[in-house]
């Protein structure tokens, strides 16, 4: 049984050579580049700006996007390849490189070929920065919530409002930004939001204070204020008053890539736990020797194949242009990300003392990945979606 899937070819990953290629080349950079720094940036809360400037020239942040639009192309599975092996070592990078898609996607889904053109080609060429400037301090999974306001005066938009936990904004030249232009209708509360692109150095438009998160070291995010934020009406996103629609269709795409940072998450935990457990020994015996670490390891593997296996799938969905491909994308978002934690959670245990020593380097994958169940939709919002893309698939029903 398939349900709610059309056919059991529904469940293909469509992996490759090219894809085994591309992730050998991106271990090299993450081996050689991205594991000897992973104690610097956790005590320097940056990433170094040559890190940057070599995942830049490699191509990275053009991973995903439109050759015609300077990127390299490959779509969502080479870009979670991407994402996940860079997350095995520093997951913080993976966001950097993410918050550039969560700029992209919402233009390259709905923009016009003037702003796919002016705006995402220099991010793909790694020639500028981009972020996504949704969450206010009232809520973010709750789009339809934004407070944020935009008024027309005189061929512009003036925005005002302020948002919050904003990756990437501090160094970001150009930012996706939502804001009601109307009011909500009382038959649909999600009416009346607009997205526009906003250029970093316009008048009004201040970064704020940096929240200090319990994790994501190196890329954690920043406050945005906008007073009187003039914004020309060619730089609006989609259609008037029907943001919500581009904001919840990025999502859809862009949890792919978080569920792609659980992945490497799980993996760098299982490999530290699994040689922890060759190595140390403890009343005479190695760890791997003990029945209960061997049943934690066996549980650890078997959800983090499984993990990897859900977000693959989703990705080749999405690739393939299926509308299934949201429902699969929510399952892979909560199904990875919470088997990051617990993963990481065992890793710490087979570890003891030495897991919560941060000089090993165990411990701070715990804290990414409680993160990771959080930013691009809570996983309760996750559940929300698979039972209403379910029925909506299932019966055409709406709940």
């Amino acid at each position: 049984m398939v349900f709610p899937f059309m056919s059991v070819e529904d469940f293909k990953i469509n992996l490759s050579e090219e894809h085994e290629i591309f992730r050998k080349s991106v271990r090299e950079f993450v081996e050689s580049k991205l594991m000897p720094i992973w104690q610097e940036v956790e005590q320097t809360n940056k990433i170094p700006e040559e890190v940057l400037k070599e995942a830049a020239e490699l191509g990275f942040f053009g991973v995903g996007i439109p050759e015609e639009y300077g990127g390299q192309g490959g779509g969502q599975l080479l870009t979670a390849i991407l994402t996940e092996e860079v997350s095995r070592a520093i997951p913080s990078l993976a966001v950097t490189i993410g918050v550039n898609h969560l700029f992209a996607v919402p233009v390259l889904l709905y923009g016009t070929e003037e702003q796919k053109r002016k705006y995402v080609t220099p991010i793909a060429r790694g020639e500028a920065r981009g972020a996504h400037a949704n969450t206010e301090p009232s809520g973010g999974s709750d789009v339809a919530g934004i407070q944020s306001k935009a008024r027309k005066e005189n061929g512009h938009y003036v925005i005002n409002g302020r948002k919050v936990f904003i990756s990437g904004a501090a160094d970001a030249d150009y930012l996706v930004v939502s804001a009601r232009t109307s009011p909500p209708r009382e038959d649909k509360r999600w009416w009346g939001i607009t997205v526009f692109i906003v250029e970093k150095d316009t008048p009004g438009l201040k970064i704020g204070q940096q929240f200090r998160v319990m994790g994501m070291r190196g890329e954690q995010p920043y406050e945005v204020v906008l007073e009187d934020v003039r914004v020309p009406e060619e730089n609006i996103v989609g259609p008037i008053n029907e943001g919500f629609k581009v904001i919840v269709s990025t999502y859809d795409h862009t949890r792919i890539g978080i569920a792609a940072q659980a992945v490497g998450i799980a993996q760098a935990t299982f490999e530290k736990a699994l040689n922890y457990a060759l190595q140390r020994e403890l009343f005479g015996q190695r760890l791997i020797e003990f029945e209960m670490i061997i049943e934690k390891l066996a549980d650890m593997y078997m959800k983090l194949e499984a993990a990897r296996l859900l977000t693959y799938w989703a990705a080749s969905l999405a690739d393939e242009g299926k509308r299934e491909f949201i429902v699969a994308a929510s399952l892979a978002k909560a199904f990875a990300t919470e088997t990051a934690e617990w993963v990481a959670r065992q890793a710490i245990q087979i570890h003891g003392g030495y897991g919560v020593d941060v000089e090993t380097g165990v411990e701070r994958y715990l804290r990414d990945a409680i993160i990771t169940t959080i930013y691009e939709g809570t996983n309760e919002i996750q559940r929300l979606t698979i039972v209403r893309q379910l029925v909506r698939q299932a019966f055409g029903l709406k709940i």
